[in-house]
């Protein structure tokens, strides 16, 4: 059995400090995933995880959210056997496929994402999977850090569990100790 856990901190990718993460929550926690994906083979072993927990499931698509997601649905997917496609922002709670992506009706999907802290992304696939009348069998994320568990309404399989505190910009101890804000996507170096 793989240490998820030792994958990133080997790979530097469990960064402290004060950070905005995507969903608008600031933490003192990030897990950067891209540190652990440029790694072919702590890929594979991850997405192993999850395609061994769902390869019974017949998926017939792996769908994922930009950008991390785009990985991680090529990689399960090329492990199962299937599609791997990746659905886009198309605006500010909302992504399609584009590209030629198409979802069949009817077509079992399992939807993968890196870190899961709020399930919006996620949320947002699984939209674009019901309008084109996929089925969402089940969802897979490296690491789910969501401090409250996160209900979708099918099984979610994560690879590590790893409850990181989050709190709202209006009310962060981080912010009143005025500690430097980075947002890790940004040209911002994190701390390191």
């Amino acid at each position: 059995m793989i240490n998820v856990e030792e994958i990133f901190h080997h790979s530097g990718a469990i960064l402290k400090g004060h950070f905005l993460l995507a969903s608008g929550v600031h933490s003192p926690i990030y897990w950067e995933k891209f540190r652990v994906l440029q790694y072919p083979n702590y890929t594979e072993q991850l997405c192993r995880l999850i395609t061994d927990h769902f390869r019974k499931q017949r998926i017939q698509v792996v769908a994922g959210p930009t950008t991390g997601g785009i990985i991680l649905a090529f990689e399960v997917a090329r492990q199962l056997g299937v599609r791997g496609i990746f659905a886009e922002k198309t605006g500010a709670a909302e992504r399609a496929f584009r590209r030629g992506f198409s979802i069949n009706p009817g077509e079992r999907v399992l939807i993968v994402d890196d870190i899961l802290t709020t399930g919006s992304s996620i949320r947002e696939v699984m939209a674009a999977v019901t309008n084109q009348g996929g089925i969402v069998i089940g969802i897979g994320v490296l690491v789910d850090r969501s401090e409250q568990k996160v209900e979708f309404g099918v099984p979610l399989f994560s690879c590590h569990r790893s409850i990181t505190p989050t709190y709202p910009p209006q009310n962060c101890p981080l912010c009143a100790a005025n500690i430097p804000l980075v947002k890790p996507s940004s040209s911002q170096k994190p701390p390191g």
